[in-house]
């Protein structure tokens, strides 16, 4: 029986490698120079480091910029509350999302359940795995969820015949 999963799943090697240039980018600015503008990847958290909200934003859109340009969709990025950490110094951490939440797979179920197709959906985990007899259906339940859901960025994998 067909089938794929539909999952978010972000590029760790090209966040990371983004996360490094922006790194080496905010280290050779100008504008950055005696300032504590600076940004780190610890698992699947981004923290951004800076003076005062405004440098946070500028160390925020060169991180953008790095990820734009290596493909990665900056959905995948949740962003937390900024916070003081001492002195005049500020922080903000950004989670790169992982993997579907429950909310978000129901959502997806019951998308397909509703459009007819002669698809069923399933939650596994942190993914959702779609079969159907033949593979056009399975298509069209790609290009409707492509269609439907975009707060978040999906992909689909494992696509089984």
């Amino acid at each position: 029986m067909p089938s794929f999963d539909t999952v978010c799943e972000p590029n760790m090697v090209e966040v990371k490698n983004a996360v490094e240039n922006a790194a080496k980018e905010i280290g050779t600015r100008f504008d950055f120079k005696g300032t504590s503008a600076a940004l780190e990847l610890k698992d699947k958290e981004i923290t951004l480091f800076g003076d005062a909200q405004f440098q946070l934003s500028q160390v925020e859109d060169i991180l953008t910029a790095k990820l734009v340009k290596r493909n990665v969709d900056v959905r995948f990025l949740d962003k937390g509350e900024m916070q003081k950490i001492g002195g005049d110094k500020v922080k903000q951490v950004l989670k790169v999302r992982n993997g579907i939440e429950t909310e978000q797979a129901k959502k997806i179920t019951r998308l397909i359940k509703d459009s007819k197709l002669k698809v069923q959906a399933a939650i596994q985990g942190d993914a959702v795995r779609i079969t159907g007899a033949k593979r056009d259906d399975l298509q069209a339940a790609m290009a409707l969820i492509r269609k439907e859901i975009d707060d978040v960025p999906l992909s689909f994998d494992n696509f089984r015949d």
